[in-house]
């Protein structure tokens, strides 16, 4: 007798069913227009910028440009289009100075960001393929650093805010460790441990004040421990998604070293700009991909 497998179900078939469906003509209208419409004020406005903001405004609508592509193209969700192009509003008005913006757009990313994964949690737990712990830890990241972001714009709450990304990064510590081994890749665990320490060390060189050495040493650690964890994880799984996430962990490094070398060693051009752009960079491929392993898809 010949076994023939079976037929997937209709839920698994939902499952698997593409994350992000091609986005409906009007809502490509109408961000395309949005980005026409900002790309032309740019010029109009141009003369009276400096050549520095003018570049920073440019590469904001290149990325909103590209995202609105990938968003036809069905390659992210609309949700995420519309956190991208809230990321780069939140970088380019933060390091031009336009701080009303700057303080809309920079809790507007991440709220939107956890919108789109409660959602997709919700749907999943419809179809009854539901992990709780997993969309918890999720979520509890995403609020964890959209308290951080909170903190970091108001004046005199840096260490607030560096424990709520430091509760953020346990979070997803604890996400990237699910149903997988615990720091499986030990050359990715030297590797980012030892980028940690080379940069703990620059920044106590550099003048990191005596009460925040301890507090930032731990920070340091977790971080290195995430990457570390995401790079095992993706070592194991072989997925793209698993790779995004692991792809997202390690721009989080670049995006809080740019951040303390700027604040404790050396003024760095444009920090801002870059310290955002690589944080949102980092969190889009943490959650897309995230979004994507747990709906069940590579």
């Amino acid at each position: 007798m010949t076994l023939v497998p079976p037929t997937r179900a209709p839920a698994d078939a939902a499952a698997s069913a593409s994350l992000a469906p091609a986005l409906p003509l009007w809502q490509g209208v109408l961000h395309t227009v949005l980005v026409g419409l900002a790309t032309w004020a740019l010029s109009w406005q141009a003369g009276a910028l400096t050549r520095t903001h003018v570049l920073v405004w440019l590469m904001a609508l290149c990325a909103a440009a590209l995202a609105v592509v990938a968003a036809r193209r069905g390659r992210i969700a609309s949700l995420e289009l519309w956190m991208l192009e809230a990321s780069a509003l939140a970088a380019a008005s933060g390091a031009t100075g336009l701080w009303a913006w700057h303080l809309a757009f920079k809790p507007a990313a991440m709220a939107i960001a956890i919108i789109f994964v409660a959602s997709n949690a919700y749907q999943s737990s419809a179809r009854g393929q539901f992990s709780y712990k997993s969309w918890g830890f999720l979520l509890a990241a995403l609020l964890a650093s959209l308290a951080g972001d909170v903190f970091l714009m108001l004046q005199d709450l840096f260490i607030p805010g560096l424990v709520s990304f430091l509760l953020a990064h346990l979070a997803y510590i604890a996400l990237f460790g699910r149903r997988v081994r615990w720091l499986a890749h030990r050359g990715a665990l030297l590797v980012t441990v030892g980028i940690g320490a080379a940069m703990y060390a620059w920044l106590w060189q550099g003048g990191l004040p005596a009460e925040l050495r301890a507090p930032v040493a731990v920070y340091v650690l977790v971080i290195a421990l995430m990457a570390a964890q995401a790079l095992g994880r993706a070592a194991q799984l072989q997925t793209e998604a698993s790779r995004t996430v692991a792809l997202g962990a390690c721009i989080f490094m670049l995006s809080d070293s740019v951040l303390a070398v700027d604040r404790f060693v050396q003024p760095v051009p444009l920090a801002l700009f870059w310290v955002l752009a690589t944080y949102y960079a980092a969190q889009f491929c943490i959650v897309h991909g995230m979004v994507r392993h747990l709906r069940g898809q590579p």
